[in-house]
């Protein structure tokens, strides 16, 4: 099962990135190695000072200020190492992408070969004459029809469009009363027109 894995090519770009990197991590380790030198050196002339012994603190210290020249030295070569990393790694996307362009840009000019101008006009002619048999089966279905199937038809859409149509909301009507109604006597003081007062009399 193993063998059927794919194992990740290495370039030689690869190669000259870990280079790069395996040389900054050895810069760095001697930069540490420098800067114990440089602490032990300090101690020593400072003890023997303290002993009184003026010219070998002064050996000391000569001994640290060219440690410490080697630690410059050391930061600018690491500087440039972490650059140049960098740079190549950089580069590296650059390629990537314009390889990326550029199958882009052959799918684009594929696509474009499909879609072309003789394509596209054949493509709307046959759309214009779809458009236009289906007009010559309307007109032909139309005309064909007598009056009484156009009525029918007419009265289906009717039916048709009457579903579709909300139904309308029943009418409220007023309620009922149950309660006797109230009759009043006239009012004696009421003018009653002459016609009634002679019917009443003749009534009477």
């Amino acid at each position: 099962m193993g063998g059927n894995q794919s194992i990740p090519k290495i370039t030689a770009q690869d190669r000259a990135i870990l280079d790069l990197k395996l040389q900054r991590d050895k810069l760095k380790q001697y930069q540490k190695k420098i800067q114990t030198v440089l602490d032990r050196e300090h101690e020593i002339a400072k003890a023997q000072l303290a002993a009184g012994r003026k010219d070998r603190a002064i050996v000391a210290l000569r001994r640290r200020k060219y440690q410490e020249s080697l630690l410059q030295k050391t930061d600018t070569q690491l500087e440039t190492l972490e650059q140049l990393v960098s740079t190549i790694e950089f580069s590296l996307v650059e390629v990537s992408v314009l390889h990326g362009l550029k199958q882009g840009n052959e799918v684009l000019k594929e696509i474009h070969k499909q879609m072309n101008v003789e394509s596209v006009e054949k493509l709307m002619e046959e759309t214009a004459e779809a458009q236009a048999y289906q007009r010559e089966i309307d007109e032909m279905l139309t005309t064909t029809l007598t009056l009484d199937e156009e009525e029918s038809v007419q009265l289906e859409l009717r039916a048709l469009q009457a579903e579709q149509e909300p139904e309308t909301a029943p009418v409220k009507l007023p309620t009922v009363p149950t309660s006797e109604p109230i009759v009043t006597e006239p009012d004696e003081h009421i003018a009653i027109p002459e016609q009634q007062r002679a019917k009443v009399a003749l009534e009477a």
